[in-house]
């Protein structure tokens, strides 16, 4: 499987924090937040990854984490040209780099320490499909795609911000695919905000019955807001203290 991992977007809502460092550079506790979705990736095995992001920010992000050598993998990295394409617009950019491998995404600012490597493996024996990776938000998740599953783990349907959510699941910003995605991604239109939306590229999964959802335990998307990275970083310390990652 390769790794590919989405840190571009303006960040505006993050300024002035942003107006000079993308907002994947900023720090959550002891560490960048980029190098959350890159641990997972080494912890998962995965040893070729693609970072994209918006061209001012290449040399920022090669500066810190160079070939990846230093994370036992090889670290590539990719121009999202149009800032604000949209998530499935970024996944497009890894076509050539992914060989007909199947792929592990990442969004740059997602704070977790879930052990993806089981998931992983479970995938490249499917090699057909995709996976939504899911959190239980009893206040919160109708601020984010919901997501309907039943007992065995298969998507029945995803809803981006719902008024009235089916359960309360919500789509963190972890997915695997097989290589139907650039298929799929090619016959997406631009929602009504511009974008290519990452869970009408799910929804296509969903109508052909190969999207299915694994629930982690904790989860922060640390790029939204300042209450979220303040959220980010006094969960990863408390963590830390009691040895929990």
């Amino acid at each position: 499987m390769q790794g590919l991992i989405l840190a571009g977007g303006l960040a505006t809502r993050l300024r002035p924090l942003t107006m000079v460092t993308n907002k994947h550079l900023l720090p959550v506790y002891d560490k960048p937040m980029i190098y959350y979705p890159i641990e997972a990736m080494q912890k998962a095995g995965i040893k070729e990854v693609l970072l994209t992001t918006g061209g001012e920010s290449i040399a920022q992000f090669a500066n810190l984490l160079k070939s990846g050598e230093e994370f036992g993998m090889c670290m590539y990295y990719g121009v999202q040209s149009n800032p604000k394409g949209g998530i499935a617009d970024a996944i497009a950019l890894a076509e050539e780099f992914t060989h007909d491998e199947p792929l592990c995404v990442i969004l740059g600012d997602n704070i977790f320490d879930y052990n993806l490597k089981p998931a992983v493996e479970a995938f490249e024996k499917q090699k057909v499909g995709a996976k939504v990776f899911g959190i239980h938000m009893k206040m919160d998740a109708k601020q984010y795609g919901v997501i309907e599953v039943d007992d065995t783990g298969k998507v029945l349907s995803i809803e981006e911000k719902p008024e009235h959510p089916k359960s309360d699941i919500a789509q963190t910003g972890i997915y695997m695919y097989d290589q139907k995605v650039f298929e799929y991604i090619k016959k997406l239109s631009p929602s009504a905000r511009g974008e290519l939306e990452v869970t009408d590229l799910n929804n296509m999964y969903l109508k052909d019955g190969n999207l299915t959802c694994e629930i982690i335990d904790w989860w922060v998307d640390a790029g939204t807001s300042y209450d979220e990275l303040l959220r980010a970083n006094n969960q990863v310390a408390e963590k830390m203290k009691k040895g929990l990652v």
